[in-house]
């Protein structure tokens, strides 16, 4: 799977843009805020419907610009496939694969399957546990079209419960609905714990070897889940604390307050590791990912790194780079020294500068 080309339209700071990618390695480089991370923006949203930022759609859309539009095509099992997706201010977005229009988000998931690195994943393992079900929820819903059901309604069922909790302040006879929000609760909570336990499993199968080769052979890496609630306690966990809940007006327990730690033999590096610990942990997850994208969808993910190589230390740049293999990858920096430095094989190269995108002969560029 490949992604061919991208055509973009009031998207950012892109009035109109057209791109055609190698199937190897893409270089975009220039100087900061010129418009790079936004063409990598454009193809996550194309591959998960969503931005890998968390933006809003009408944050997306060009400032003097009513919609955007976004045109991918990408090659899969030979066939050409062509991802139209329509951005509006004030309506949901609409998506197309060959001119079809999709109804549900879980119908694009497959066609394009993605890994997105970025300086922030680095401190994925020092910062919150909201960052860390982040990964895991982005990763999972591109793998698993019933938990990105599952999710969606969790997620709505805790804001329709938490709606009700704040109502009960002024309108006390509404409590006995609170108990049809629960059931609904614990219905599609369970099966999302039951499904992060097992991604968990997985990757722990991928990231020992990883990280032992990373940390030269002196550290064993595991993951370890942990859920706020295990499944057979939650039912009756959540009906001792509708009082507690009733007072904060709010949901308390959860799978919305999991969290994933990560040990060194008996260490946890989230609270006791140094910063090396866990950057190396972090690159071992993001290279994890991608053998685990590889194993479950027999497939091969594209590749978006965002300006990480000006972040690693040079053992773990060649490390990365040593990494991508056969894998279709778009890079963005501010300049390609690390790229000459490391003798690596780069097959196209963009100039990027305030949104105009200029293909560079890449022999030039070596010099």
């Amino acid at each position: 799977m490949i992604i061919k080309s991208l055509e973009l339209e009031n998207f950012r700071n892109y009035e109109t843009l057209s791109i055609d990618f190698d199937s190897g390695t893409n270089i975009l480089f220039g100087d900061n805020a010129q418009g790079k991370t936004n063409i990598l923006e454009a193809i996550f949203l194309s591959a998960t419907t969503k931005s890998h930022k968390g933006s809003k759609d009408r944050d997306i859309i060009r400032f003097d610009a009513e919609e955007a539009h976004i045109r991918t095509y990408v090659v899969k099992d030979g066939l050409e496939n062509r991802v139209d997706m329509h951005l509006r201010k004030n309506r949901s977005k609409g998506i197309a694969i060959n001119g079809q229009k999709i109804k549900k988000a879980a119908d694009l998931l497959g066609l394009l399957n993605v890994v997105f690195f970025s300086p922030e994943d680095l401190s994925i393992i020092k910062n919150g546990p909201a960052e860390r079900r982040r990964f895991v929820d982005m990763e999972l819903c591109q793998l698993d079209s019933f938990y990105l059901c599952n999710l969606n309604n969790y997620n709505k069922v805790v804001n329709q419960r938490n709606k009700l909790l704040k109502e009960l302040y002024l309108n006390p006879g509404l409590r006995d609905t609170l108990s049809v929000w629960d059931s609904q609760l614990v219905s599609y909570g369970n099966k999302i714990i039951e499904r992060r336990d097992a991604f968990v499993s997985q990757l722990n199968e991928i990231i020992y070897e990883i990280h032992q080769k990373l940390s030269g052979g002196k550290e064993a890496l595991k993951i370890v889940y942990e859920p706020d609630i295990m499944p057979d306690d939650y039912e009756a966990k959540l009906a001792s604390c509708q009082e507690r809940d009733i007072r904060t007006k709010q949901t308390s327990i959860g799978p919305h307050r999991d969290d994933f730690s990560f040990m060194v033999g008996s260490v946890d590096i989230r609270k006791f590791g140094s910063q090396g610990q866990q950057r190396t942990a972090a690159l071992s997850l993001k290279l994890s990912e991608i053998e685990l994208v590889k194993k479950v969808t027999k497939d091969i993910p594209l590749l978006l790194l965002d300006d990480v190589l000006s972040e690693l230390d040079s053992s773990r740049q060649n490390y990365l780079l040593n990494s991508i293999g056969d894998i279709q990858t778009i890079i963005t920096c501010t300049g390609l020294e690390e790229f000459v430095n490391n003798r690596f094989e780069i097959n196209k190269v963009f100039e990027v500068s305030d949104a105009v995108v200029k293909n560079v002969d890449k022999t030039l560029a070596h010099t």
